[in-house]
């Protein structure tokens, strides 16, 4: 029975979500309308900036390779250092990660320019 309660909780939340959403672009343009101001500020944001899948592959490629080098570095410190390797490992595959989507985070800014 719970498991029914927790389903019709999370469409009503999602529901919610969108219905907040799309209620309140609708508002923000009614809004602009009414001043008089050209709604076109909208539609081009999205045609100025770079294409989904080129920022997709290049933050997904960078994690990967953050990964990889996270896993290679937490390799050499477990075989080189007496540290705990229990720990090694998360800490520099997450740091290393969270640094691949850095640097993909500024190279997604300099494809806008």
């Amino acid at each position: 029975m719970n498991e029914v309660f927790i389903l019709i909780s999370m469409f009503l939340v999602i529901f919610g979500i969108f219905y907040l959403y799309l209620s309140t672009r609708n508002k923000e343009r009614l809004a602009l309308i009414e001043k008089g101001v050209d709604a076109s500020i909208f539609m081009r944001a999205k045609q100025e900036s770079s294409p989904f899948w080129k920022v997709f592959i290049l933050n997904f490629a960078l994690l990967l390779m953050g990964i990889g080098i996270g896993v290679f570095i937490a390799l050499l410190l477990a075989t080189y250092t007496t540290l705990d390797e229990d720990a090694i490992y998360p800490a520099t595959i997450f740091t290393m990660a969270g640094l691949g989507l850095f640097v993909g985070f500024n190279m997604t800014k300099n494809l806008d320019k």
